[in-house]
């Protein structure tokens, strides 16, 4: 048999010394003794490495957000800086008026006892724009489905860049390609729509025809669509291609992928390129000034000679005008001013809530 460990003295007698190697706790493990240091990292945390660095007082990306709210604040401080200019300059003018400013369809303001009104200009001006977009926004939502899936993709690619170019086309340029060349068309249009379609309101009257709101709105209608085309190709381009295939796959056509996966994912990027066009159409003034006819009065007449619009009434009439008459001016201004800022309004508010429901759904 093997030999039993000896043991001490008092341990066999029932006593309640051990050995010293063996002095500790009841119930606690035995550490193996550890020439590590066990002192605390020098960062202070727990664990290798320390604490994470303190972030700079002053860093890159906080001197670029104060860049980005600067520039934002800058933006609104001149708005409110031109808003306050046209209203300081207008108001003058606006007391000496002896005529109503909203429904006097007039213009004499350069006179001993001023009277104008904004009435036919404004009217004018909303007239030649829808009419405008009416025009331009089916050509050009055409225009950009066939660049971005129909044409091949150098063409689609050539063409995209024409389209560009003839955005940067002055707008003096189309006024007199306008009023030289394209009004001749537009005469001989105008008469055999009157000559077959008279019995409707916006096609009667009498002559003379050329110098309409006709040819204002057709030109500026070929000025807003490369804006429209360029913004709705580039919209349409960003369509996920998962969609598109999974309509494919479930048996579209090319259309149908289009009509239920492009359009509704594109609907946001339309509704702004359409009010970036109306705002070019609102604000408009060379080209309009050499194409309309120039009248004060509200018609819904499209053929006969006339119609008129606030910038080419400011283009046409600044010239001559006295004090009186440039705060006129000043004060129709004004008025475009706040219909182009509810237009712009309008629309973030539109692309904003199609967002919303758009990021909800998905």
């Amino acid at each position: 048999m093997g030999e039993t460990p000896s043991r001490s003295a008092d341990a066999g007698t029932g006593g309640t010394r051990v050995a010293s190697g063996q002095e500790r706790p009841a119930g606690s493990a035995r550490v193996a003794e550890s020439p590590v240091s066990t002192r605390t990292p020098a960062g202070g945390g727990l664990g290798g490495g320390g604490g994470l660095p303190r972030a700079r007082a002053f860093g890159a990306e906080r001197a670029f957000r104060g860049l980005t709210l600067a520039a934002g604040t800058a933006v609104l401080v001149i708005i409110a800086a031109i808003a306050v200019f046209l209203i300081a300059k207008a108001v003058p003018a606006l007391r000496a008026n002896t005529a109503n400013f909203w429904t006097y369809e007039g213009w004499s303001p350069n006179d001993t006892a001023p009277k104008f009104g904004i009435g036919a200009l404004a009217f004018g001006t909303v007239l030649s724009s829808a009419l405008a977009l009416l025009i331009a926004v089916p050509v050009a939502l055409g225009i950009a489905l066939f660049l971005s899936h129909y044409a091949p993709r150098r063409l689609g690619t050539a063409l995209g860049f024409l389209i560009d170019l003839l955005a940067a086309v002055p707008s003096v340029v189309f006024g007199l390609w306008g009023r030289d060349v394209f009004v001749t068309p537009v005469r001989d249009f105008s008469a055999w729509l009157n000559q077959y379609f008279g019995w409707i309101p916006i096609f009667g009257g009498d002559g003379p025809f050329g110098k309409s709101i006709m040819l204002g709105s057709l030109v500026l209608a070929i000025m807003v669509l490369p804006i429209i085309t360029s913004l709705s190709r580039e919209v349409f381009l960003q369509t996920p291609t998962a969609n598109e295939e999974a309509a494919l796959a479930l048996g579209a056509t090319r259309w149908e992928m289009i009509r239920t996966a492009v359009l509704p994912y594109g609907r946001p990027g339309i509704i702004a390129a359409v009010m970036l066009g109306l705002g070019r159409a609102l604000g408009e003034t060379i080209a309009l000034a050499m194409t309309l006819g120039i009248t004060f009065g509200i018609s819904f007449n499209l053929i006969e000679n006339g119609g008129n619009t606030i910038a080419a009434n400011i283009a046409n009439a600044f010239g001559e005008a006295n004090d009186t008459g440039r705060g006129a001016l000043i004060a129709s201004g004004l008025v475009l001013f706040t219909i182009t800022l509810i237009v712009n309004i309008t629309a973030r508010a539109i692309v904003h809530r199609r967002r919303e429901f758009t990021e909800s759904a998905a």
